[in-house]
């Protein structure tokens, strides 16, 4: 039976800049960086405690993905602080968090322009 979802992968037109992104601006860990073929590596990602990691790879089938809505949606314990934090350290939010019925969230962007939502 499936226990888990392992990881996501996020199209990136530049491997490089988007690790650092990640890594510096959002805090994840790298747990694989490895040559996957002559053009790309297989950069796996680690999120905080999570189980479900995030892979920085673009099958060549896929590079229309790039810079579009996800679909991913990242769980953080203070919006308000988190949100802050990351303005400061320079990513692009759509807005301020915005609190619904529903719950709060808000949405950035990474360099390739690749849409997240981050809720609590």
């Amino acid at each position: 039976m499936i226990k888990l979802l392992k990881f996501c992968t996020i199209p990136v037109s530049d491997q490089d800049r988007a690790l650092a992104f990640y890594t510096e601006k959002l805090g994840f860990k790298v747990s694989a960086d490895q040559r996957f073929d002559e053009s790309q590596r297989w950069i796996e990602l680690q999120i905080g405690n999570s189980a479900t990691g995030v892979v920085l790879f673009t099958p060549p089938q896929h590079a229309d993905r790039i810079g579009t809505h996800t679909g991913m949606s990242f769980k953080c314990d203070d919006l308000e602080k988190t949100y802050a934090a990351m303005v400061e350290r320079g990513v692009e939010f759509l807005g301020p968090p915005r609190r619904e019925s529903w719950g709060a969230s808000a949405q950035f962007k990474d360099p390739d322009g690749n849409l997240f939502v981050m809720s609590e």
